[in-house]
């Protein structure tokens, strides 16, 4: 492969910001995949990954659509989506799945839940390099680039509208997306550097705590507190944890949780016994992710209620890790269930696939 820009590279990343700042901006919807960029020198095509290790075995329904649909020689910065069974919506759990390494389940899941890519920044384009050209003139060579690709290989919408990213950042969260990226028009592609912003939906929800996973520091501190959810039925559902304390809260934590450890034939959770607590509400096989990592908990009673930040669900369980608020003493255990929930409405994926403009 013989590039203007060749693999692998570090996609530039985006740092967090408290509202839709304003500005010489272009918006964009933060798709919910994999980020990739994408090589293509004729009949060469790599997937790359955020950690620079190419994805291609994974996808090779993809790697067709990539050749049926790029131009000839490009580097083509992106995301890897999975449209649910629904088909209105992102499925994040069910692209997790398609990084598997048996061959046979590799093309087994490549018809069942074949992948799209969402391309959105141009580095590279037969001999010439873009990445120090402006974002701006990057869109706009992306769009003549990709005028005729058909899907599975979509453009992403833009827009330097703010009230329009306000409209984007409110309804597309309906379609599984997770906020917006702002790009600034005159800015270069810099690999690895948090120069572009990123807005997340945020909200609280009050949870009970059930059990805590230690640090990888000491025997002592309290390295993640897993969170419940009671369901309509009256069972605790296990949606996530919290675990961004520092290290002296995290020993202060680890004192106040003693009184509340239980054994698991009194817990909520009491299947995990016959495992000494080696399965994990979330997987009982395990994680692919999180390979060697010891996901052993200490059952505590469910008792302490606890408000946490998050940003949106991914099915029953927050999508990303949730961030410690307050402590709820007013609050009952059994109040704490998804009927609090606040529900984004409801939006047609297909509308945001085929809405690019310049």
């Amino acid at each position: 492969m013989d590039l203007p820009v060749n693999p692998p590279v570090k996609p530039m990343l985006a740092k967090p910001v408290k509202g839709i700042p304003r500005g010489e901006l272009s918006y964009e919807p933060k798709w919910d995949g994999f980020r990739s960029i994408i090589f293509r020198d004729g009949d060469e095509v790599e997937i790359g990954s955020r950690n620079e290790k190419p994805m291609t075995r994974y996808f090779p329904e993809l790697v067709e659509a990539l050749k049926a649909n790029l131009p000839e020689r490009c580097a083509i910065d992106g995301e890897i989506i999975v449209i649910g069974e629904s088909g209105d919506r992102l499925d994040f759990e069910a692209l997790q799945q398609r990084i598997h390494p048996a061959a046979s389940r590799v093309n087994m899941l490549s018809e069942k839940t074949p992948a799209r890519f969402v391309a959105f920044d141009l580095l590279a384009l037969g001999d010439e390099d873009f990445t120090e050209r402006p974002f701006a003139e990057r869109r706009t060579a992306l769009l003549g680039a990709l005028a005729e690709a058909k899907p599975p290989i979509h453009i992403t919408p833009a827009t330097t509208d703010h009230d329009t990213a306000g409209q984007w950042f409110e309804q597309f969260e309906g379609a599984g997306l997770d906020g917006l990226i702002a790009k600034p028009l005159d800015g270069l592609y810099l690999p690895d550097k948090r120069t572009m912003f990123k807005v997340k939906p945020e909200r609280t929800a009050d949870c009970v705590v059930a059990g805590y996973r230690l640090h990888k520091s000491g025997p002592d501190r309290i390295g993640s507190l897993l969170l419940g959810l009671y369901n309509s039925e009256g069972t605790l559902a296990s949606v996530g944890v919290i675990g961004a304390f520092p290290m002296e809260r995290r020993m202060e934590l680890f004192e106040e949780m003693q009184e509340l450890v239980t054994t698991f034939d009194d817990h909520p959770w009491a299947w995990a016994k016959q495992e000494e607590g080696t399965r994990t509400p979330r997987n009982a096989e395990g994680s692919r992710w999180q390979a060697g990592k010891d996901l052993s908990f200490t059952p505590l009673r469910p008792e302490r209620v606890v408000e946490v930040r998050y940003d949106h669900m991914e099915g029953v369980r927050f999508r990303h890790t949730a961030q410690f608020v307050r402590w709820r003493p007013d609050r009952t255990p059994e109040s704490c269930n998804y009927e609090q929930l606040e529900e984004p409405v409801k939006f047609d994926l297909a509308d945001v696939l085929t809405s690019a403009t310049s």
